[in-house]
C-alpha cells in the first residue's frame, strides 16, 4: 500500500504520554505541515500556537478540566508535553472548516513522524475569555479569532491501540 494511505489508515489517538519534550525540528515540521492544509478559497486564515511553556500548557489543561467538570488535577492533555493551539478567524465563512483540515493535517504529520496526538476540544471556550484573548494579543493576533481545538503532541507511553473502524458507513448512489 502506498505509504501515506498507509500512514493515514494507522494513525490513531494517543491518551498516554511520556514525559520527554518532542524535538523542535519535529514540531516545527509538523507545524509546516499543518498549514498546507487547504483553505476555503486558499484564504489561509488559520493560525497554530506552540506552547512548550509547561505553566501555559498546564494552565489550558486545567481550564478544559474546569469545562468538562473533572476533579482538580485531572489532565485532559493525557500528559503530552506540546500544545498546539488552533485558531481561525471568524471573518471567514469556512473557518471551522479551514481550521479542522489544519488539525488534520497536524495529527497525519506527526504520526508520519513517529510522535503522537490527539485532538482536544474547549480551544473555543478558552480562547472566548478575556485572559486568553491577551495571549492572542500578545502575540500580535488581533480581530475576532476562534480556538478551533488543541493538538497534543508526545511520545506514547505505551501501546498504541489498534482500534478496528467500524463497518457499514458507506453508502453508494449509482
Amino acid at each position: 500500500m502506498n505509504a501515506v494511505l498507509e500512514s493515514i489508515k494507522t494513525r490513531r489517538s494517543i491518551r498516554k504520554y511520556k514525559p520527554d519534550m518532542v524535538e523542535q525540528e519535529k514540531i516545527n515540521q509538523i507545524v509546516d505541515v499543518g498549514l498546507c492544509a487547504a483553505s476555503g478559497m486558499n484564504q489561509q486564515e488559520v493560525k497554530i500556537i506552540v506552547v512548550t511553556n509547561k505553566d501555559l500548557r498546564d494552565r489550558l489543561s486545567a481550564e478544559k478540566a474546569k469545562f468538562d467538570g473533572l476533579y482538580d488535577g485531572a489532565d485532559p492533555f493525557y500528559g503530552a508535553p506540546v500544545v498546539l493551539v488552533v485558531v481561525a478567524d471568524k471573518g471567514f465563512v469556512d473557518y471551522v472548516y479551514d481550521g479542522s483540515l489544519v488539525m488534520g493535517n497536524l495529527m497525519l504529520a506527526a504520526h508520519a513522524l513517529g510522535v503522537g496526538s490527539c485532538w482536544i476540544c474547549r480551544a473555543k471556550e478558552t480562547f472566548q475569555k478575556p485572559e486568553y484573548q491577551e495571549i492572542l494579543k500578545s502575540l500580535g493576533i488581533t480581530g475576532n479569532w476562534e480556538g478551533i481545538g488543541y493538538c497534543i503532541l508526545g511520545y506514547p507511553n505505551g501501546d498504541v491501540p489498534n482500534i478496528p473502524r467500524k463497518a457499514n458507513r458507506v453508502y453508494y448512489i449509482d
